[in-house]
C-alpha cells in the first residue's frame, strides 16, 4: 500500500493538500522563498482562517518537508511532470504527516481495489432488509416471552451464567461449522454463498456482505439457542455484540501467525485461508470443529498471500 500511496502523492495528492491546506498560511515568507510560484495561489480570506484552525505539524517541519520535495521533484521523469505532478508544492501537512497519511489511505481504500469496499458495503445493506425480516419471528418470540432469557441471575446462579458464555459460544460455533460447510455445497454455493467470496483477500467490511439467506442461515444457531437452553438477558446482548464484532475482526486479511493460540482460535489468518482457498477453516471462533470434520488448514506464513505481491516485486526489480 505504501507504493500506491506513493503513486498518488506523485501524480494527485501533493497538488491536491497544497491547494487545500496551503503551507504558506502559517508561514509566508519562508514558503515563498521555497517553493517561488511554482505554490497555487493564496486560498481565499476565509478559507485561509478556517484552514488556519486545523492542526498540523511544526511549521519547521513543514518548510523541511517542502525543501526535500523540492529537490525530489528534480528527480522525476519528465513524463510525469507533463502529467501534472505538483513539482514544488508545499503543503502544512506533509507526506509524513499521520493524519495526512490515514486521510489518504482511507480514501484510497475506498475507492481502490475495483470498488472493493464500496461494493462490499452495498451488498451489506442490500442484504439487511431481507436478514431483518427473516430473523423477526425470533425477535418477536423473545418479545413475547417463548425464549428462555431470564432477568435474574439469582434464577440459575451466577456460576451458570458464567459457564454460559463458553457454552453459548462451544454450541453455536459447531453449528456455524455445518451450516457454513453445507453452504460451500455446488447448490448452494452459486445461489446464496458466492457473494461472500466474490473477494479472495476480503476487507472488515465482508463481515456482513452476503446473500440475504445466507447471512440469516448463519445467524439461526445465535437465535436459536436462547430457545433451547437459559440465557441472562444482558448477557445474551454482550454476546450478541462480541459475535458482530469477531465477524468483522476476522475478515481483516491479517496474516499474522505463530501466536500462541493460533491452534486453538480461528482468528483473521485462519479466515483467510477460508476466503482464499474455499474449503477449509469454515468455524467462527475456535479450530476443534475444523479439526474433527477434517477441514482444517493451518496458517502459516507461507500461505500469506503478500509472498505473491513481493515475488513480484522481486521479479520486477530483476528486470529493472
Amino acid at each position: 500500500m505504501d507504493i500506491v500511496l506513493d503513486i498518488a502523492d506523485e501524480l494527485v495528492l501533493d497538488r491536491l493538500y497544497a491547494a487545500v491546506l496551503p503551507l504558506d498560511v502559517f508561514l509566508p515568507k519562508i514558503v515563498a522563498n521555497i517553493t517561488a510560484s511554482s505554490v497555487p495561489q493564496p486560498a481565499p480570506s476565509l478559507w485561509t482562517s478556517v484552514v488556519s484552525s486545523i492542526p498540523h505539524p511544526p511549521v519547521a517541519h513543514a518548510a523541511d518537508a517542502a525543501v526535500k520535495l523540492a529537490a525530489h521533484t528534480s528527480t522525476l521523469p519528465s513524463w510525469l511532470l507533463k502529467w501534472g505532478s505538483p513539482a514544488l508544492a508545499a503543503s502544512a501537512w506533509p507526506r509524513d504527516y499521520i493524519p495526512r497519511q490515514l486521510l489518504s489511505l482511507s480514501v484510497i481504500t475506498l475507492i481502490g481495489i475495483h470498488n472493493q469496499v464500496k461494493l462490499e458495503i452495498q451488498c451489506a445493506l442490500s442484504a439487511f432488509p431481507g436478514m431483518t425480516l427473516l430473523t423477526l419471528p425470533w425477535f418477536l418470540g423473545e418479545v413475547r416471552g417463548y425464549s428462555r432469557l431470564y432477568d435474574d441471575p439469582e434464577k440459575y446462579g451466577y456460576i451458570y451464567m458464567v459457564l454460559s458464555v463458553p457454552f453459548f459460544l462451544v454450541f453455536t460455533d459447531y453449528l456455524v461449522y455445518w451450516i457454513h460447510r453445507i453452504l460451500h455445497h455446488p447448490l448452494l454455493y452459486k445461489r446464496l454463498h458466492k457473494p461472500h467470496h466474490k473477494w479472495l483477500i476480503p476487507t472488515p467490511f465482508a463481515s456482513h456482505a452476503f446473500h440475504p439467506v445466507d447471512g440469516y442461515a448463519q445467524s439461526v444457531p445465535y437465535h436459536l439457542f436462547i430457545y433451547l437452553f437459559p440465557l441472562h438477558r444482558w448477557v445474551y446482548l454482550g454476546l450478541f455484540v462480541a459475535v458482530n464484532f469477531w465477524s468483522i475482526f476476522i475478515h481483516d486479511s491479517d496474516m499474522i501467525t505463530g501466536n500462541a493460540f493460533i491452534n486453538i482460535i480461528n482468528g483473521p489468518a485462519h479466515h483467510t485461508l477460508h476466503h482464499l482457498y474455499f474449503t477449509c477453516n469454515y468455524g467462527q471462533y475456535f479450530t476443534w470443529a475444523d479439526r474433527w470434520g477434517g477441514s482444517y488448514k493451518h496458517p502459516s506464513a507461507e500461505f500469506d498471500p503478500m509472498n505473491d505481491v513481493k515475488g513480484l516485486d522481486a521479479t520486477k526489480a530483476k528486470s529493472d
